[in-house]
């Protein structure tokens, strides 16, 4: 008999070495009568001082057991010709573009403004050594796009925007961990990440599809309002029926070229602040107690909420045992962000501490957020002195109004500079800031505020300041038709999951303006 067991226990009660005990008790049955026993979902109920793990079992009884086999990448058909759709941007909306394309047998070529894994992680390694940006390949530019070096989270509410399970099979099939299928809030890892990427690459160009690194997509070309081509940065005029625009949230540029030709924008609400970073083990400890460090449990994350006069602050992109990183992709501008590996098993935890601004603050022209964003950038720049050291402060001398002389420990490579954050940033950031941190001290994670906890400026990249309109069953830009925009740069995804979907969903859309039919579901 093969039968799925609920479980919801004590982490020591499940083990590996106590699993099938777990199992046959719930079972009322000998131990011995269990051949096998795989856990297919887990999460963490950590609420009311009582941590508990939630469990699905599947479990074989009196007969043998085979573990469930990992997915597999389904074949792709063999691809000629000349690509007659451009896909900008190899972040995770072009590239499941591109793939959802190959499937139909549409051929497309995808151009990416900054190197393959490989080479990227030679140009971090000299920004967090030297202070040294490439402004084409960075934590933000370059294959697989933003989330590559940014921890590889896998979660989402996007529960009905697609076929989710379809995204999480191709990674598991490229590489990922069995665990991205089986834990509530799953993630890859920034070590792993990059290799399943880099086999996901492989699988596209194996079928045929045309994949350029190091190469900028400078300008669109119009017949009229009709798209009939791109130009990159070499000058060479690449003909295409239609272009899939997944730039990313950093790609400045190209929101400013769209904006030239008249395609259809607005400016939208985003998120900007500051990283809040801890040592792990105290975030271990008010987060689960006396079972903090538990290896079942593994490094504890945690999600804040404050909203006050129709102001939101939340933590947002929180990353458990992991690191800040220099997410800048201008020379004069700070952004941080944070990434973790697979293991989390960094001595620190940090999060994005952010608060909510839109068009009432900077203005409802389309490139009015852009702005405003870069500018709080540049603010950072100069409060952290250069060479993409970072304005930062402790959170008990930030709430006392006082001006940091020394910093705790921190992760983050470049360097910090101890400032007033109060002097440094707006008070549409601060004020907010100093009001959340009060109340989650108070009402939500004692221990939060803290000597030990450094807070690092800026987090501004949560999300795109601008939305690339498309109308809604098309997915087409109602001013230029070919024009298909994707994804986060667009303002339609907020993280590798639902970017994917949306590189599916657009690449469905391209395939109906080109009179081909999508393909039929995965099983």
């Amino acid at each position: 008999m093969i039968t799925e067991v609920q479980i919801e226990a004590h982490p020591d009660e499940v083990t590996p070495e106590r699993l099938q005990d777990t199992v046959a008790r719930i079972l009322k049955i000998s131990t011995g009568r269990i051949t096998g026993a795989e856990i297919v979902r887990k999460s963490i109920d950590a609420r009311h001082g009582k941590v508990r793990l939630k469990i699905t079992c599947r479990v074989a009884v009196d007969e043998p057991f085979e573990p469930t086999a990992m997915p597999t990448v389904p074949d792709l058909p063999t691809l000629t010709g000349a690509p007659r759709v451009a896909v900008i941007g190899a972040g995770p909306g072009g590239l499941w573009a591109a793939w959802q394309l190959a499937r139909a047998g549409v051929k497309s070529v995808v151009f990416e403004r900054g190197q393959a894994v490989r080479g990227r992680r030679k140009d971090l390694a000299v920004l967090n050594r030297e202070g040294t940006l490439n402004t084409e390949s960075n934590y933000c530019f370059g294959e697989g796009g933003a989330g590559t070096f940014s921890d590889g989270k896998l979660y989402t509410r996007a529960t009905k925007r697609g076929p989710i399970r379809e995204v999480f099979d191709l990674l598991a099939a490229c590489g990922a961990p069995r665990r991205i299928l089986v834990d509530a809030r799953p993630h890859i890892g920034t070590n792993r990440l990059p290799k399943v990427i880099g086999a996901l690459r492989d699988r596209l160009t194996e079928a045929g599809v045309e994949v350029c690194f190091d190469t900028r997509v400078d300008d669109l070309i119009f017949n009229g309002r009709r798209l009939t081509g791109v130009q990159i940065a070499s000058g060479e005029i690449v003909p295409v029926e239609a272009a899939v625009v997944a730039t990313g949230h950093s790609a400045r540029d190209v929101y400013t070229m769209l904006h030239r030709h008249g395609v259809a924008l607005e400016a939208k609400a985003f998120a900007a602040g500051v990283r809040i970073e801890h040592p792990q083990a105290l975030i271990d400890r008010i987060q689960y107690g006396p079972l903090g460090g538990h290896p079942m449990l593994g490094a504890a994350p945690y999600a804040l909420k404050s909203t006050k006069d129709g102001i939101g602050v939340y933590s947002f992109c929180m990353c458990p045992g992991g690191f800040i990183v220099a997410a800048a992709t201008e020379a004069d501008g700070v952004v941080v962000n944070g990434m973790s590996p697979y293991s989390r098993g960094s001595r620190y935890a940090n999060s994005g501490m952010v608060i909510t601004v839109g068009p009432e603050d900077f203005g409802d022209g389309p490139l009015d957020g852009l702005a405003w964003q870069r500018a709080l950038e540049q603010q950072a720049f100069v409060a952290g002195g250069g060479k993409f050291k970072a304005p930062a402060q402790r959170i008990t001398d930030f709430l006392a109004g006082r001006a940091s002389t020394d910093l705790p420990d921190c992760s983050y490579r470049p360097g910090l500079n101890p400032v007033d954050l109060k002097a440094a940033l707006p008070s549409r950031v601060t004020a907010p800031l100093d009001r959340a941190l009060r109340w989650f001290e108070k009402a939500r994670m004692r221990g939060y505020v803290t000597q030990e906890a450094v807070m690092v400026g800026v987090e501004s990249r949560s999300s795109a300041p601008i939305r690339i309109l498309r109308e809604a069953e098309s997915l087409e830009s109602p001013s230029h038709p070919g024009v298909f925009p994707c994804a986060e740069g667009a303002g339609y995804a907020g993280g590798i999951v639902s970017a994917a979907l949306d590189g599916m969903k657009v690449a469905e859309g391209v395939l109906r303006s080109l009179g081909v039919a999508a393909p039929a579901p995965l099983a």
